[in-house]
């Protein structure tokens, strides 16, 4: 893809010329765009529908390309189709002919599979089922050209540096760990999905910033860091969640105070990682 590339579904910054690293940066959340076809339920308010947003993660990661990693980023809601969940994550209470098997795992019966039930403050989502070509459409149509693009920048970033690190971006509500909880938790699906250096690289840049930083819990990695997380065959991938209170204000669905503040910090995380992995 050319720089700064976009199609219908997600858009893609490449690092800078010149530059480059094993870095492939992954904003999966991030999306604002929901489609015409969606058929959400009637009254459904636009907080509700975009409460399970990453907002704005793809504006801080402003400082990516110069770092000489490259950012692929989702253009659709997350409410329309949840790009970090495996696409057989069909949720049989929302979708009319959901296969039996594989059985969905507990996220989406809860309400949150590829396809979700539920909006991110548990309101529903639809006042109907979809049909089973309702949901295979969407994934289809995002899901797919989102994982493909993915696939395409770790293998190609694998095939020049020997290795490729995925560094998926989220952000978690304040409420997801109350107010005395870390400002990040890294997702390294304990200790598997990549090089324990780089779990305890990213804690000590995160912490150099004053954050507080947990490990696995409560997110230990989604799909992407599952599909994406094996050292041995030179994939690696960590799943990064940002505390929303760092940059975000939730009730005003907008930049909080802290924005540039949480921006320069990040800024300068993905700079000396950046550095880490000059190539």
């Amino acid at each position: 893809m050319t720089p700064a590339a976009t199609d219908a579904t997600f858009s893609l910054t490449p690092a800078t010329s010149g530059r480059t690293t094993p870095l492939v940066f992954a904003s999966p959340h991030s999306g604002g765009l929901y489609p015409d076809d969606m058929g959400a339920a009637e009254g459904l308010s636009e907080a509700s529908l975009r409460s399970a947003e990453d907002a704005a993660v793809d504006r801080l990661l402003d400082g990516a390309a110069g770092a000489g990693a490259v950012l692929l980023a989702g253009r659709i809601g997350r409410a329309y189709v949840d790009l970090n969940r495996a696409p057989e994550e069909l949720d049989p209470a929302l979708i009319d002919g959901a296969p039996k098997a594989p059985p969905p795992g507990l996220k989406t019966l809860a309400g949150y599979g590829v396809v979700p039930r539920l909006a991110g403050d548990g309101t529903p989502l639809y006042d109907r089922r979809l049909t089973l070509e309702e949901a295979r459409g969407r994934i289809a149509r995002v899901h797919a050209p989102y994982h493909a693009a993915l696939g395409e920048l770790m293998q190609a970033a694998r095939a020049r540096h020997g290795r490729a690190v995925l560094i998926d971006w989220h952000s978690m509500p304040s409420r997801a760990t109350g107010p005395n909880g870390p400002d990040v938790v890294l997702g390294d699906r304990h200790g598997t999905s990549c090089a324990a250096d780089l779990t305890r690289r990213l804690r000590v840049l995160f912490e150099a910033l004053g954050w507080r930083v947990a490990l696995n819990r409560p997110y230990a990695g989604g799909y992407a860091t599952q599909v994406w997380g094996r050292p041995e065959e030179g994939f690696e991938a960590v799943q990064i969640e940002l505390n929303r209170r760092l940059y975000w204000n939730e009730a005003a669905g907008g930049p909080a105070v802290g924005w540039g503040r949480c921006r320069s910090g990040l800024n300068r995380v993905i700079a000396a990682l950046g550095q880490d992995f000059v190539a």
